[in-house]
């Protein structure tokens, strides 16, 4: 875009290389970000202790966040804002990621999908019957449903992170012989599980912007 003028704009997404009048913002706007969370250097650490303590602050911000929504009138759960995942819908879709890149991509498991969960949009149906056969795209579980899988989904990765040692997570991650998500690729350990990561920080966020927008009634 060159002799626009801007105000008032807002940009939320996967931005890389944003160049505005020569500078290249992107790298601030990361340092920013980590300044005020600072469990996000940790969520990227390849440390199993700096991992584990940013996955523990993450899941209590998470945590204050449904005892948020249980406070809220009924059926806040399943409102979306601008058409974006409710509440729901995105921690159904972090069972999908946490089952996708670590039970299947640090454990090994082939096909370790769940009918309640939900995959990412740019896995388009047919792409990967076995992602397919295991996901139903008519379940239409309670928020209590999804918790008590959910929360079954973080302990597992809780009592992995305290028992895992550096030279594991560096190492590879198990081959995987079927065509399920994530696809059979060369990867470390550390790098499956900094994908759960970065979805669980990026999709609270998410969550918790939406929640505000429900509470100002700008939800549409």
């Amino acid at each position: 875009m060159i002799g626009v003028v801007m105000r008032d704009a807002v940009i939320e997404g996967e931005v890389v290389n944003l160049v505005i009048n020569g500078v290249e913002v992107g790298e601030y706007v990361e340092t920013e970000l980590d300044r005020r969370h600072p469990e996000r250097p940790l969520l990227r650490s390849h440390d199993p202790a700096e991992l584990q303590e940013g996955w523990r602050l993450v899941q209590a911000d998470w945590a204050a966040t449904i005892e948020r929504v249980r406070a809220m009138p009924e059926g806040a759960e399943r409102i979306r804002v601008k058409d974006e995942w409710s509440v729901i819908e995105t921690l159904r879709h972090l069972v999908f990621a946490t089952d996708a890149w670590f039970r299947r991509g640090v454990l090994g498991v082939e096909a370790p999908y769940t009918s309640l969960s939900i995959a990412g949009p740019w896995l388009e149906e047919g792409e990967l019957p076995a992602v397919d056969a295991a996901l139903e795209t008519t379940c239409d579980p309670s928020f209590d449903e999804v918790l008590v899988v959910r929360s079954e989904r973080v302990a597992e990765l809780e009592q992995y992170l305290v028992t895992v040692d550096e030279a594991t997570l560096a190492g590879p991650a198990p081959a995987l012989a079927t065509d399920g998500w994530p696809r059979p690729e060369e990867r470390t350990v550390v790098e499956a599980l900094h994908v759960v990561l970065d979805e669980e920080w990026w999709h609270h966020s998410f969550c918790v912007r939406d929640l505000d927008a429900i509470e100002a009634g700008a939800a549409s």
